[in-house]
């Protein structure tokens, strides 16, 4: 049996890449002015900068391939470390691109999570 923390990571995982991928502009309901984005080295902090990055990304729709979540619990009570890899797979390119990305989950009131901390790295080969 799953324990309580890879069911979160597993269905925020599946929830986040459901919404960036087919509607990006949804996922500021995920972040809070003390969020963090660090995006291929670039540190955006706040919600709304943190959608209007992923908003302009250079690509319009998207396909993410998920091959691995690891879970852990964090520091703060009831957060959840989440490491995902995967791949990427834009709509006018042949192959797709490897990423791997970080989130800390923090519980909120109303027993929800956002996203305090969020990092996303490209993988070359």
């Amino acid at each position: 049996m799953e324990d309580q923390v890879e069911v979160v990571a597993r269905a925020f995982v599946e929830h986040y890449y459901n919404l960036f991928d087919s509607n990006r502009a949804s996922l500021a309901s995920l972040y809070q002015p003390s969020s963090i984005l660090s995006f291929e080295g670039q540190t955006i902090i706040e919600a709304d900068p943190i959608q209007q990055k992923l908003s302009e990304l250079p690509f319009g729709q998207c396909k993410h391939f998920i091959s691995t979540v690891d879970s852990q619990p964090s520091v703060v009570a009831g957060s959840i470390i989440v490491f995902v890899t995967g791949s990427l797979k834009l709509v006018d390119e042949e192959h797709p691109l490897k990423f791997s990305q970080m989130f800390q989950l923090i519980p909120t009131l109303d027993g929800t999570f956002f996203v305090q901390n969020d990092i996303f790295r490209l993988n070359y080969a």
